[in-house]
């Protein structure tokens, strides 16, 4: 393995990321659809991408999180839905956008205690403790991380009742009705103010 020669140094000014500019691409930019770099897009259960290229903005995670919300109907999922967040720029952006759908989809949300950081696995063994002896009512969860992509990346991945990653059939429906949404400007996106939204969600996660 090449060690890189920046290991252990601090990082060059010109490789550091203006979280400013960041988290204000992610709010302001709109991503267009006839572009497929800026359209959701799935990959390992997840989908990723940074506001500085348009692919992962808030209307990405509004288009995104009310995808999952409808995919649970179609399934029948209304267990409570575990949701943590890892330390990338854009991911307490894109949890507190994605708080204010599933309020507004009457989704029971459980996230970390004092806007913590959750590593995945503890995503996934909260579901599955949870469905443990369980056969109605399920849980699933939402991890926001772009797990080693670059800093100004942001990743939004959904876990099903299985506790696992997301097969590419569920991947499959969630990306398509989330672009379904984008092209109609998320004009079926459910929604509520922040404040709202933060007595509707629970933070009781432990690491």
């Amino acid at each position: 393995m090449t060690i890189s020669p920046l290991a252990g140094k601090p990082a060059p000014k010109e490789v550091l990321v203006d979280l400013a500019r960041l988290e204000r691409e992610y709010y302001e930019c709109r991503p267009d659809v006839d572009d497929p770099e800026q359209r959701v897009a799935f990959g390992t259960s997840g989908h990723r991408g940074s506001p500085f290229h348009g692919s992962f903005t808030e209307a990405h995670i509004l288009a995104i999180t009310q995808a999952i919300c409808d995919y649970r109907r179609v399934q029948g999922t209304d267990g409570p839905l575990y949701m943590g967040k890892d330390t990338h720029a854009v991911s307490g952006p894109a949890q507190r956008t994605a708080l204010e759908v599933l309020a507004a989809n009457e989704v029971q949300t459980v996230i970390q205690r004092d806007n913590g950081f959750t590593p995945t696995p503890v995503i996934s063994r909260a579901i599955l403790v949870y469905n443990r002896s369980r056969a109605e009512h399920l849980a699933d969860g939402i991890v926001i991380t772009p797990s080693h992509n670059p800093p100004e990346d942001g990743g939004f991945k959904y876990n099903p009742t299985n506790g696992g990653p997301a097969d590419t059939e569920v991947t499959r429906w969630v990306e398509n009705r989330a672009n379904e949404l984008l092209r109609t400007g998320n004009a079926g996106v459910k929604r509520m103010g922040f404040t709202t939204a933060s007595e509707r969600f629970r933070p009781a996660l432990h690491q």
